[in-house]
């Protein structure tokens, strides 16, 4: 499949991507009272998607999921924010993966999951900010930085598995 094929088949798949990536955050989850949000393996499945399929499947994913995940986990007030953020995060991974002329594909996907890392956390703590107080976003930066970081180390380990699935069946 054409990255830039915007066919009824990606559409089926990125919606299928979305789907699962609420699945498995929705199973695996910290929950952390002090920044009234949670810790998931949202980012990872973010991450795999804009590593595998470019920048706009990783915006499409990234911010459905996000909108998704607060919308069934309680979260309303956050839905749209995490819907911008998280849709931003996927952007910019696949965008930076995709164009920048590197061959070292590890040193490429952490470059690349490290800018996602900083537009999710720099987002919510945006988001804690307006939404609470400056207090609650300075305490976001810490649990949202580890999501972020273990979501890039799970998408470049799982990432050549991946990639041998999709040279196998496209």
């Amino acid at each position: 499949m054409r990255v830039n094929d915007f066919s009824l088949k990606r559409l089926v798949l990125l919606a299928l991507l979305t789907a699962i990536n609420v699945v498995i955050s929705r199973i695996f989850i910290i929950p952390m009272p002090l920044t009234h949000g949670n810790i998931n393996l949202c980012d990872a499945i973010i991450y795999i998607v804009a590593l595998l399929y470019g920048p706009m499947a990783g915006g499409i994913v990234g911010g459905l999921s996000g909108f998704l995940l607060d919308l069934l986990g309680g979260y309303g007030q956050f839905m749209l924010f995490s819907l911008v953020v998280h849709g931003l995060e996927g952007f910019f991974v696949g965008l930076v993966f995709k164009y920048w002329n590197l061959k070292n594909q590890l040193v490429k996907g952490a470059v690349a999951g490290a800018i996602g890392v900083f537009f999710m956390v720099g987002g919510y703590f945006i988001t804690n900010t307006v939404l609470y107080t400056w207090a609650a976003g300075l305490a976001s930066l810490f649990t949202n930085a580890i999501q972020g970081v273990v979501g890039v180390v799970i998408a470049i380990v799982l990432l050549p598995s991946f990639q041998n699935l999709m040279a196998r069946y496209n």
